[in-house]
């Protein structure tokens, strides 16, 4: 089972944020942003390759809510899915990071010249 999973189960603690009968919000214990808060169904998807178009159509729906929760989603926010070793996911199983609360820089890719990057 993975961690994700465990969380789920609530056999590991988190600081949820929002929750209902197929997808559970938390806030990540590592946060890139003031507000930095992981979005997952509750059934275990391994990635974004695997979802279907109706648990997207959900996903979508809470994700806003949540960005509204917070007091995001009129200033703006980010929503990224790491798919893949090459893409960075970290955890097998689909999740979205929900990321906002300050003015967002494009990160590790600000300073890369697209030349050096393959």
């Amino acid at each position: 089972m993975c961690i994700f999973c465990k969380i789920i189960n609530k056999e590991i603690p988190s600081n949820i944020e929002l929750e209902n009968d197929d997808f559970l919000a938390f806030h990540d214990i590592n946060p890139k942003a003031p507000v930095h808060i992981l979005a997952i169904p509750k059934l275990h998807v391994d990635s974004f390759n695997e979802v279907t178009p109706q648990m997207m159509s959900g996903m979508t729906a809470f994700i806003q809510e949540v960005a509204k929760k917070v007091g995001i989603d009129k200033s703006g926010y980010r929503v990224i899915t790491n798919i893949g070793e090459n893409g960075g996911q970290e955890v097998g199983h689909l999740h979205f990071h929900i990321i906002g609360g300050a003015k967002l820089k494009w990160g590790h890719f600000s300073d890369s010249d697209p030349k050096n990057m393959f």
